[in-house]
């Protein structure tokens, strides 16, 4: 349980998400980092779910993207491929976003690959209220991408019990 979102406007894409880790209806820790860069930092990944899941896949994505000769979108395909239907992975539990300089994509381990149609993306308990409010953001607004992935999260932030507001945000040029 968890709001993470991702944001690309003018050459620059950036994952944020905040730190609340819950068991049930108990904060058990406030400031865990769910956004991390890979790949040298060429990679942006934000996860939701099982926390020891999400780490499991996170270092198996970034051995796909590594033995694609760092092709991103088809180490996506082929980690998507692995996580569906390995018999030990597909159990884990997380969703996650990826994004490097050109695109993103929402992974799940029921075989969803998803790219963005209008340059956002948002999973976790408080994604739906942060894809909202950025969606509104980018319509409506001049702000830049950190900006109104901040602010979409402040607002997943007030209405999700399970997401809190202490935020962890990367980005990459394109």
């Amino acid at each position: 349980m968890t709001t993470i979102v991702s944001v690309r406007r003018n050459g620059k894409v950036v994952i944020g998400g905040d730190g609340q880790v819950s068991l049930g209806n108990t904060v058990l820790k406030a400031n865990a980092r769910k956004v991390r860069k890979l790949n040298n930092g060429t990679i942006i990944s934000g996860f939701a779910g099982s926390t020891a899941d999400a780490f499991t896949l996170l270092d198996i994505f970034e051995e796909q993207v590594k033995s694609s000769n760092g092709n991103f979108e088809k180490g996506v395909i082929s980690f998507s491929k692995l996580w569906r239907t390995d018999k030990a992975l597909r159990r884990l539990e997380a969703m996650m976003i990826v994004a490097d300089k050109s695109k993103s994509f929402l992974i799940s381990g029921a075989g969803d690959v998803i790219t963005q149609d209008d340059d956002l993306l948002a999973i976790g308990s408080g994604g739906n209220y942060a894809y909202s409010a950025a969606k509104a953001l980018l319509e409506n607004t001049d702000l830049d991408a950190e900006e109104i992935v901040k602010k979409a999260l402040t607002i997943a932030g007030e209405i999700c019990v399970f997401t809190n507001n202490k935020f962890t945000i990367e980005s990459i040029e394109a």
